[in-house]
């Protein structure tokens, strides 16, 4: 028979596509979300949708009833909260609590957690695995490191077969509901973005992540971490040319100085308290990306997982074309 897989977080963008991989490979999925009434994410797709809220150790309990393999996709993801700490930090942490425990007690043989390069940090250089990012003032970078150090400390208590992936900025098909990256890109599609951020983003392919994913659980050494991001990070002009392959016409911006990104994000910020609407831009993402190349060291798994990312900018043109055709775009 073959492998049951539980997929958190299955109507995300990583989930979904995850779920897709898994099922173009003959795996049984078992695809976690929080409405199971939402069917759109999986209109023609043979997986059983099942209620698994990442708060409600009970439903995670009988969401794993008899799964091998866990992937626990399911995260917050955004960079401004009303209440970082506990919309966005202790969601993630306790979260991670909830769905490792769970995945214990039930049995779970395998497990793919999934954290962030957030995780490892950046700084200009290639990172590898053994960098752990010691800057914990953007909060969800805070939580992505909090979350995977509490969940290797969960894998060691009770004994869990566990690798973790660790994800750039990921761009791609199969986004129901854009996330902040795609929302990122999808701005410059609509060529609403007057200035250049001097933000230097490490792109990949959705699908690539994926596929990763699936070798991890199959391939992976329990206990390793996996980066799986590309060969270089991408200038803003870079996504400018990418976005120009699919539709012209867009005309490269003035680069922004750090000081009028600090003051337009001091207003969004405000703005966002007064009418709780997220805001587009934070002090903390300004001082976590300007002028800082996200460039990683993914070696490791390249070697291990056969990971062979699509290129940056292969990745961003299929993006743009993606947001084309897209409905809302």
């Amino acid at each position: 028979m073959a492998t049951l897989c539980l997929v958190t977080g299955a109507n995300g963008h990583l989930g979904n596509n995850l779920l897709r991989a898994l099922l173009a490979q003959g795996q049984r999925v078992r695809a976690g979300v929080r409405d199971p009434n939402n069917t759109q994410p999986f209109a023609g797709l043979d997986c059983e949708l099942v209620y698994a809220e990442l708060e409600d150790k009970a439903a995670l309990l009988k969401a794993m009833e008899g799964v091998d393999v866990l992937y626990q996709v399911a995260a917050v993801f955004k960079h401004w909260s009303a209440d970082p700490e506990a919309e966005i930090v202790r969601a993630n942490v306790e979260g991670t609590r909830n769905v490792l425990e769970a995945a214990a007690q039930a049995g779970v043989k395998r497990v793919v957690y999934v954290s962030s390069v957030a995780a490892v940090g950046h700084n200009g250089q290639a990172l590898h695995e053994g960098s752990w990012n010691q800057d914990l003032s953007n909060p969800y970078y805070r939580s992505k490191i909090l979350a995977e150090q509490l969940a290797w400390e969960i894998a060691k208590a009770h004994g869990l077969w566990m690798v973790a992936v660790l994800p750039a900025a990921m761009i791609g098909p199969n986004a129901y509901r854009l996330t902040d990256t795609m929302a990122f890109i999808e701005r410059i599609y609509k060529k609403s973005v007057p200035m250049d951020p001097n933000f230097h983003f490490n792109f990949v392919d959705v699908r690539d992540v994926a596929l990763a994913c699936v070798a991890a659980a199959n391939r992976g050494e329990t206990g390793q971490r996996y980066i799986l991001a590309n060969q270089h990070s991408s200038s803003f002009s870079d996504i400018v040319a990418a976005a120009n392959a699919v539709a012209p016409g867009y005309k490269l911006p003035p680069r922004a100085p750090q000081w009028l990104l600090l003051s337009l994000a001091w207003g969004a910020e405000l703005l966002a308290r007064l009418t709780g609407t997220p805001a587009s831009l934070t002090r903390s993402q300004v001082r976590t990306f300007y002028g800082i190349k996200q460039e990683y060291d993914i070696r490791k798994a390249c070697a291990q997982l056969a990971y062979q990312p699509n290129s940056p900018f292969a990745a961003l043109r299929e993006t743009f074309a993606y947001l084309q055709r897209r409905p809302s775009a």
